[in-house]
């Protein structure tokens, strides 16, 4: 069994392109989506998919009126397969029953897989040439010197709690002591 799924950006674009598409293929049921090819709620979509069965095929007729983006496509495309049920694009004239048309999606796989690693060679050599710079990345540390000093002083006089220490440099308990087990500064816990 075929079953379409059409989506359009903006209500005021219409489905009749598509629908028209999908029906000449032989689509025996179409669901839709007006919603951004960003957007991650997809009713329509969702309505599709749980509808499919092993040996149907779902049917586009774009690409990027199925998936947000290249990995977000392939991830939907390998969960099909993974449930026995084809993919086809009427524009681009993929069909995952035939052997180019798998080709093709391992091709996107791969490339996909490519890109994700760029992206994340960039990064490495982007925090490797801050740190040289002497960046240090992560959450800024909420005790500076002058805070740590109070709290060294603070703690010294045992006559201060610890939550009293706390209530007066604005920290939590948690905050303190990990700040003065860095300096190796040793204090009794009350």
């Amino acid at each position: 069994m075929k079953i379409g799924y059409s989506r359009i950006s903006t209500s005021d674009q219409n489905l009749d392109l598509q629908t028209d598409a999908l029906n000449k293929e032989g689509c025996n049921q179409i669901f839709s989506d007006t919603a951004s090819g960003a957007k991650t709620d997809r009713p329509g979509l969702e309505e599709a998919l749980s509808y499919l069965r092993k040996g149907d095929t779902l049917v586009v007729w774009k690409l990027d009126r199925l998936g947000r983006s290249l990995k977000h496509l392939i991830e939907v495309v390998n969960l099909l397969n993974g449930g026995g049920i084809y993919f086809k694009s009427i524009q681009e004239s993929i069909d995952t029953s035939t052997s180019g048309g798998k080709l093709i999606f391992h091709v996107f796989g791969a490339l996909a897989e490519f890109e994700r690693d760029i992206i994340r060679e960039r990064t490495m050599a982007g925090l490797k040439a801050a740190r040289a710079r002497g960046r240090k990345g992560g959450r800024p540390r909420v005790m500076d010197d002058k805070m740590i000093a109070m709290a060294k002083t603070l703690m010294a006089d045992h006559s201060n709690s610890v939550k009293n220490v706390c209530e007066t440099l604005g920290v939590s308990r948690s905050t303190l002591y990990r700040c003065l087990k860095e300096l190796n500064f040793t204090c009794e816990v009350d």
